[in-house]
């Protein structure tokens, strides 16, 4: 099996984005691959655990290991090798598999390929994220259109010349083309291999902290002293009061019932268009405005250092899930880490539990306690007045210079500290016995077919690293 895809010394693999405009009969085409990519999905994702509940069940019947069943491989060489065999007489595929171009059986393979890929390193501790369980088939009505090609041609609606352009000089190769359906409309990605030219920033030596939040988006506070904030636009919150109106209009209307069998109307699909257009609007607002932001802050500052949240825990939330999905956290430190590689500028993502906010960015002194409704930072030992996200995003900036000198964090420093109490400066809860360790029932037993089988649980935080180079 070939190894993963590398590129040439001096180059990088960029998507380019393009939007299609296709015509009905096209468009049907484009439904039929990616239709045809989830049933080969489907059909791997079948064949592969079929051996594991086969291997569960005769073990119940006490057959030992040598009697069991065999694993079948899930690589892709055995996969297509297997798929090539039955699709001219598995009445599933027999009368329609000709149809479609081999890019789309491709597709659904090599993704179910690289799904039990994924699950098997994260029941081997050797992915990380979050544990992903068995894949499992996708339903129709569910799954993303998708479909990848490496040969062919395809009209785009957006203009490609400075694309063509590199291209003909020599400068980029064409490796693949993926086609997707989202936010009512096709769209096409062009992985491509170019050469990246390393572009200077304004201020190299620069350092700016950035502290995330929903009254401002960000507040910026480099190593200059200067300190900048960022309007957060809102754009969920601005258009919840139209949203809300074609949400009735929807619900007025006659819906399509899976239960009883029952179709949508003309004016439903109508109706549903209409708010499906308006929530497509909102996303490509904020993708717009995540983007402008973060290629301004990296075309400015060398150095940029942000904290890792948890978004995740944040979302749980009910009063501040809507604001937080609107903001978009994860997305922006996300376009920040990829767009400072291109540049070869570090991001420097701050402990999770590195207090920011509690640390006084003038003498070091960390409070104990400090409530979220409490927006302006008061120092008892400097007597420093500021407003929170302001002195958070001092703190930040501050960690850049600790990283560079290795003093550790901005805390360090030879200041007086308030008193905390056991536990202040740490929030983790202690689990009860059992609870998020446990392991979940897999078809196949407990093992994998793998010869560095390896269980792990659940890692505890090290409270010493207080930085992380991305």
């Amino acid at each position: 099996m070939r190894g993963k895809f590398r590129p040439r010394s001096g180059c990088v693999v960029q998507a380019y984005r393009f939007a299609l405009d296709p015509n009905a009969g096209q468009e049907g085409a484009l439904r039929s691959h990616c239709g045809a990519a989830r049933a080969v999905y489907n059909w791997a994702v079948s064949w592969v655990t079929a051996s594991w509940w086969q291997r569960r069940a005769e073990a119940s019947y006490g057959i030992g290991e040598e009697g069991l069943t065999p694993w079948r491989p899930w690589s892709l060489p055995a996969l297509r090798k297997e798929f090539n065999r039955i699709k001219t007489t598995d009445p599933r595929f027999a009368e329609w598999w000709e149809e479609n171009s081999k890019e789309a059986y491709s597709t659904g393979l090599a993704n179910a390929a690289a799904a039990f890929d994924n699950y098997a390193k994260s029941k081997q501790g050797r992915r990380k994220g979050r544990r992903l369980g068995v894949p499992r088939r996708k339903p129709k009505r569910k799954a993303r259109l998708a479909c990848r090609f490496t040969t062919g041609t395809i009209r785009t609606h957006e203009p490609t010349r400075k694309l063509l352009v590199r291209i003909q000089a020599g400068t980029a190769r064409l490796l693949s083309a993926t086609v997707r359906y989202e936010r009512g409309r096709w769209f096409v990605s062009l992985q491509v291999e170019t050469a990246r030219e390393i572009t200077r920033v304004n201020r190299p030596d620069a350092a700016v902290g950035i502290d995330l939040g929903v009254k401002h988006l960000a507040v910026l506070a480099d190593s200059s002293g200067q300190t900048r904030y960022e309007p957060n636009p809102k754009h969920l919150d601005s258009a919840l009061k139209l949203l809300r109106f074609h949400s009735r209009r929807v619900c007025r209307r006659q819906g399509p019932d899976r239960r009883t069998g029952r179709k949508p109307s003309r004016r439903w699909e109508k109706a549903n268009r209409e708010r499906n257009k308006l929530h497509h609007r909102v996303a490509n607002l904020r993708a717009d405005a995540l983007h402008k932001l973060t290629t301004r802050v990296r075309a400015e500052y060398g150095t940029v250092v942000v904290e890792d949240l948890n978004v995740a825990g944040m979302l749980r939330n009910k009063r501040l899930a809507r604001h937080v999905a609107d903001a978009g956290f994860g997305e922006i430190r996300r376009q920040l880490t990829y767009k400072g590689r291109r540049n070869a500028c570090p991001t420097i993502v701050a402990d999770r539990w590195y207090p920011s906010s509690k640390t006084c960015s003038n003498c070091g002194a960390v409070k104990a306690k400090l409530p979220l409704h409490v927006r302006v930072f008061t120092c008892d030992a400097c007597g420093l007045v500021l407003d929170r996200d302001e002195n958070s995003a001092r703190n930040l900036a501050a960690l850049a210079a600790a990283c560079t000198t290795g003093t550790g964090v901005a805390g360090d420093q030879d200041t007086p500290r308030v008193s905390k109490p056991h536990g202040a400066d740490h929030k983790t809860r202690r689990q009860r016995p059992g609870r998020n360790t446990g392991r979940g029932g897999r078809a196949g037993g407990a093992n994998l077919p793998h010869p560095r089988r390896k269980e792990t649980g659940d890692h505890r935080q090290d409270t010493e690293a207080q930085l992380a180079l991305w």
